[in-house]
């Protein structure tokens, strides 16, 4: 027989100092809440457990202070190694503000990092980060100036380089299934997502420590069927039951989210993104052929199988994200990361296993500054941390990979007639700039891996070539001096026939910087 406890009773044994794993997902997916809850209430009452170390690999909350957000206290926390930030601003505040110790690493490579300390072995050795803002050469995965300690080093093996995220000790894993069975057996069959649920869990019980389950309910059969269950009674040391824990910010429970059962997809079901998201999306998915695997990421990317879908195109490429979905109707904003109908549902570790080694042949991913090496930053914008996500363990091994992004932010609105791209009102922030405040994705690392690299705005698409960042379309209505290159950080590659397409043959041959 296992602990079950009450939420407030679990996380009396949390000491200070502790470092904790969480395993969970925005819009509530696979949230123990209930559980980081009576934390929260806890430190405010007591002031402890005060240091902790805060280890998740995908973003965690609402935004409005569940999840990731029950931690943003000063004191609390003295460290957070995280893959996403954004579903906590006061978190992100905290990180800004120099609080904590602030760490941001490629989310498969946490989650894998998790699977390592649990098997005991010498930390995770990957190419993932491979000259990114992570590689030890420029931030070593350091966000503010607290971070100062190496976590991760550069080695070589038979003569390539590696990065080696060092291994560390797991005091708790706080995670979240749907029931457990008195010999605390936890299945997920009910849940969006399995994530890397079980990688925490193991390296918390192998580091020596505890792990807390917070499930709906006590198996109602009595036991967990044996190739349902995801988490061992093994692994579990104490079950809180939450029965009025939904199962993520759109459903109490819809089964075609958890994969028991079809449902019917009618028209409609899909938001098909209007205005620049559109154009973008639009020209990107030009670029998807029959046969594809395909990952697509969050933001304008996201728009991309309502598109297709609308189009008519489902189900002549196979679609998947780096929450553990393969193909369905895939849902987007809050519940990204989710699918109705899917295919299958992996956890994330295996996902992003498929990933690293190649599985992708095209990515489609966001961009939020790219400079004239091909970098893009999507990590850390201003002096607010949003993290990398599975943006990099995707970006360096996928085989193509197409960034989507706006040519300028704030104030940008453009219009659409026909073919024609009229821009009624630039942009206050340039997104094309000199050079990248952060390097989420390398032009270099690009070209050593010989990637295909294309980079799509709504009135512009740019390739990433040995020798420079080419611009190759721009779009009618666009004028290629005024629109473009006036409004850049960096001079790209042209040829002359782009220019004579764009306002007469009477421009040199080519301008590069």
């Amino acid at each position: 027989m296992k602990n079950w406890r009450q939420a407030e009773e679990a996380v009396e044994q949390i000491f200070d100092g502790a470092t904790i794993a969480l395993a969970s997902n925005g819009g509530g997916m696979l949230e123990p809440d209930a559980v980081l809850e009576k934390l929260e209430e806890r430190f405010l009452a007591t002031g402890h457990p005060r240091d902790l170390t805060v280890v998740h690999a995908l973003g965690i909350g609402d935004g409005k202070g569940s999840g990731l957000g029950r931690f943003a206290h000063p004191g609390m926390v003295r460290r957070v190694i995280g893959g996403h930030w954004s579903w906590s601003p006061a978190m992100q505040q905290l990180a800004r503000e120099n609080a904590f110790e602030a760490y941001s690493f490629p989310a498969g490579a946490i989650s894998t990092l998790l699977r390592e300390i649990g098997a005991g072995r010498p930390g995770l050795v990957t190419h993932v980060g491979l000259r990114t803002f992570v590689d030890p050469r420029l931030d070593g995965g350091k966000i503010n100036a607290r971070a100062t300690e190496d976590l991760v080093e550069l080695i070589e093996l038979d003569g390539r380089e590696y990065l080696r995220y060092k291994p560390f000790k797991v005091d708790f894993a706080i995670v979240r299934g749907s029931s457990a069975d008195a010999a605390g057996n936890v299945t997920l069959r009910r849940e969006p997502v399995d994530l890397d649920t079980y990688a925490a869990a193991l390296a918390a019980h192998n580091s020596g420590g505890h792990v807390i389950v917070q499930v709906r309910e006590r198996e109602p059969a009595g036991y967990v069927p044996a190739r349902l269950v995801r988490i061992p009674g093994v692994l579990v040391d104490t079950l809180v039951e939450t029965a009025a824990a939904p199962q993520c910010a759109i459903a109490d429970y819809d089964a075609t989210l958890s994969g028991e059962s079809l449902g019917t997809i009618a028209d409609g079901f899909y938001e098909v993104p209007t205005g620049i998201r559109r154009i973008i999306a639009a020209r990107a998915s030009r670029e998807l052929h029959d046969g594809h695997s395909a990952n697509f990421g969050f933001g304008i990317p996201g728009g991309i199988p309502g598109l297709l879908a609308q189009q008519g195109r489902l189900g002549t490429f196979w679609g998947t994200v780096e929450q553990g979905i393969h193909n369905g109707a895939m849902v987007d904003g809050p519940m990204f990361g989710s699918a109705r109908n899917a295919d299958a549902i992996l956890s994330s570790v295996d996902q992003f296993d498929f990933y690293s080694g190649g599985g992708v042949d095209i990515s489609f991913l966001g961009m939020g500054e790219m400079d004239g090496d091909g970098n893009i930053n999507v990590s850390k914008l201003g002096s607010t941390v949003v993290g990398p996500g599975g943006f990099i363990d995707i970006t360096q091994g996928a085989r193509k990979i197409v960034f989507c992004g706006s040519f300028e932010a704030k104030g940008l609105q453009v219009e659409q007639i026909g073919e024609r791209v009229n821009i009624v009102s630039p942009g206050s922030v340039p997104k094309l700039v000199e050079r990248v405040q952060h390097i989420t994705f390398s032009g270099v690392q690009a070209r050593i891996a010989q990637q295909e690299v294309l980079y799509v705005t709504e009135r512009a698409v740019f390739r990433l070539e040995e020798s420079g960042v080419r611009l190759i379309e721009v779009a009618e209505g666009v004028d290629i001096e005024r629109d473009v290159l006036a409004r850049m950080g960096f001079r790209p590659l042209v040829d002359d026939a782009l220019f004579a397409r764009s306002r007469g043959a009477d421009k040199p041959k080519e301008q590069a910087a």
